[in-house]
């Protein structure tokens, strides 16, 4: 178990990298209540056993001796996916006739299964979630595959941030960033021009695109996951993935 989520950790570091580079130029939190993000739903506020990693993982952690599964809500502003079988656990509500005082919460909380092996994480609808390949230490490789998997049911976007990796020299505006969209209604992903360079980075890559719909589940499989393969040489393109 210890070593499958160090791998985990490893295969998620372009997202964690841009989340670190979001902390540093957005002020951005990376560990985050789920209040930060769903403050229209009154019921996250007192929930402190589960919390966001980034825009895109729900982790619930179990912290009960011997406990094979625990209860978990999912905020009501969009549907969820379980992230190791790719299955759509529940859908959004429409949240926008409903009395900031309404207490009708009980149809978003779910007993869910957690096995001794693994933590129950899941993802929101409309996330875009990059994944590198395996590494023993952060700067081993450089990314050129990235299995780029995207849970559909609303638009989603991610800003893809690099650098050395190795020294402060993103200070001196010595990095470079992706924005990655999404639109759900025409199934089309879009990656901008990139901006900025630095030393050492990759001019061109591969995003293998892995659409997850409510009626296409797929488990999560870093090694050779079926997919729309793009080659990515710093100018705009969009493509359907449908």
């Amino acid at each position: 178990s210890f070593v499958y989520y160090d791998k985990l950790r490893y295969r998620l570091m372009p997202y964690l990298y841009s989340l670190a580079g979001w902390a540093h130029f957005r002020d951005y939190t990376l560990m985050r209540a789920l209040v930060m993000d769903f403050n229209g739903d009154r019921a996250v506020e007192n929930i402190g056993n589960q919390w966001m990693l980034g825009p895109a993982l729900m982790a619930c952690p179990v912290g009960h001796y011997k406990a094979r599964n625990r209860s978990v809500y999912f905020p009501r502003q969009c549907g969820w996916y379980n992230l190791y079988t790719g299955e759509k656990v529940i859908d959004a509500e429409n949240v926008s006739h409903l009395s900031p005082h309404t207490s009708q919460h009980s149809t978003r909380r779910l007993i869910v299964d957690a096995p001794y092996e693994r933590i129950p994480v899941f993802v929101r609808e409309g996330s875009i979630v990059p994944f590198g390949p395996e590494m023993e230490w952060s700067d081993e490789k450089p990314a050129d595959l990235i299995n780029l998997y995207v849970y559909a049911g609303q638009d989603g976007q991610f800003q893809l941030y690099e650098d050395e990796g190795t020294n402060y020299n993103y200070e001196k505006g010595k990095y470079a960033t992706i924005d990655i969209k999404y639109d759900d209604a025409a199934k089309t992903v879009s990656f901008g021009a990139r901006k900025g360079q630095f030393p050492g980075m990759l001019k061109n890559r591969r995003f293998n695109i892995v659409l997850v719909s409510a009626d296409n589940a797929k488990p999560l499989n870093l090694d050779n996951p079926e997919g729309k393969l793009v080659n990515y040489n710093g100018k705009a393109v969009s493509v359907n993935i449908q």
